[in-house]
């Protein structure tokens, strides 16, 4: 997915460490009450929720969406959400705008009339609005619906995982709360490689810490969302099929989706075996 400008931003595990804290100190946190926002956070938080609703726009086309018929006022608005966008420049001093700290980014131009950049969430700007604006479900559909390119085999495919597992789908909203479930604690039916799977989405990624391209972290947060539907409680009399079997439903009528992850699954297979080789070699030491 080409945009404009390359944004730089790193893996999951930079996100939780550092991205979402960065996000939430500049725009606000979770469950946070309006009334304590100061007016730039709140300013903010409207227009990224613009932008969850919308394809990408330039800034005067998300000012007609906040004020749609006061012309005065509309200018007025569109010069806000340019600063805070791109930042603003006042007597030698910059002030960070919502494309530097990786939430937003340019994704094409539009020439209605003149050249103008247009603006969409990134991948992160997707989870903050989940983790801080206490979107619905229903919200969370439209997101998919108008984020489905950038997210392919998550929001692309949407309204057809839903049908095959339900409300499990918003289980996303967990990764965007910072939880990259590869915590060995976690306890889950006998049998499902949860840990060992959710591990290796995050070993695979581990080099790409500091810089990520937007194509691979949708891949990354991709695995993260299958991985995470193979979860399943420790429960008495539990007949869940185990392994990754309980994917069956999603796999069957999607042959592509299925090569897909056993691809990956395959993948995680042979880390695991190699790694068990080199302690199965040392005991010869």
């Amino acid at each position: 997915m080409p945009l404009d400008d390359e944004t730089v931003y790193g893996n999951l595990q930079n996100y939780k460490m550092y991205l979402r804290p960065n996000a939430h100190s500049h725009y606000g946190f979770p469950n946070e009450k309006k009334s304590s926002l100061s007016k730039h956070q709140q300013n903010v938080q409207s227009l990224l929720k613009i932008m969850s609703k919308n394809e990408p726009m330039t800034t005067w086309d998300l000012a007609k969406i906040s004020i749609p018929n006061d012309i005065s006022r509309l200018r007025e608005r569109e010069k806000i959400y340019r600063r805070l966008l791109v930042g603003r420049k006042d007597n030698g001093k910059h002030s960070d705008g919502i494309l530097d700290i990786g939430l937003v980014v340019k994704d094409g131009k539009s020439i209605k009339t003149g050249i103008a950049d247009k603006y969409r969430l990134s991948l992160y700007g997707i989870l903050y609005c989940m983790d801080v604006l206490d979107l619905s479900k229903k919200e969370i559909d439209i997101i998919a619906e108008k984020y489905s390119r950038v997210l392919p085999k998550v929001f692309g495919k949407w309204e057809y995982l839903k049908s095959k597992v339900g409300d499990k789908v918003y289980g996303i909203r967990l990764l965007a709360n910072g939880l990259l479930a590869d915590n060995p604690q976690i306890r889950v039916q006998e049998g499902i490689p949860f840990y060992e799977l959710m591990s290796f989405v995050h070993i695979k990624y581990q080099r790409d810490f500091e810089h990520i391209s937007e194509d691979r972290l949708a891949e990354q947060i991709s695995y993260w969302f299958y991985v995470n539907l193979l979860y399943h409680p420790i429960q008495k009399n539990n007949t869940k099929e185990t392994g990754i079997k309980s994917l069956n439903s999603i796999f069957h009528t999607d042959d592509k989706l299925r090569k897909w992850f056993l691809s990956f699954f395959k993948e995680s297979k042979k880390y695991y075996h190699d790694r068990y080789s080199v302690l199965r070699k040392s005991e010869k030491i």
